[in-house]
């Protein structure tokens, strides 16, 4: 009798492990998967003006949004047009940590990240 008890007891343990274990795995490939068609996480794309060859720098641009931390990075996220962009320089952007801001600057299309000129608070 006690070993059916001790056999039922693993099991039970096994079984609820089974199902945490389950449950973290379908999350995670869930939120992977959100994550990858998050047009938030995709750079937005810039056209280039028909006096400007491929090979020159993007001219400067206004951007506003808000300056939070993404990972070890601050980033600017633009809910306007659900779009988040790398910043060049962390230093001005440590500044302004969780405000809105107006950046000046260059978006470079290839990497999302903007060359910062000037961040000013919105």
């Amino acid at each position: 009798m006690k070993e059916i008890r001790f056999a039922y007891s693993v099991m039970l343990a096994v079984v609820a492990l089974s199902a945490v274990l389950f449950s973290a795995g379908q999350a995670a490939l869930r939120q992977s998967a959100d994550s990858s068609r998050n047009p938030a996480t995709q750079p937005r794309p810039v056209q280039l003006d028909s006096n400007q060859n491929a090979g020159s720098a993007a001219p400067e641009t206004m951007f506003s949004g808000k300056i939070v931390k993404s990972g070890a990075k601050l980033v600017l996220t633009d809910p306007d047009n659900k779009t988040t962009y790398q910043l060049d320089d962390q230093q001005k952007a440590r500044d302004v940590l969780n405000q809105r801001v107006r950046i000046t600057g260059a978006l470079d299309p290839s990497t999302g990240t903007i060359r910062v000129s000037v961040i000013n608070p919105a």
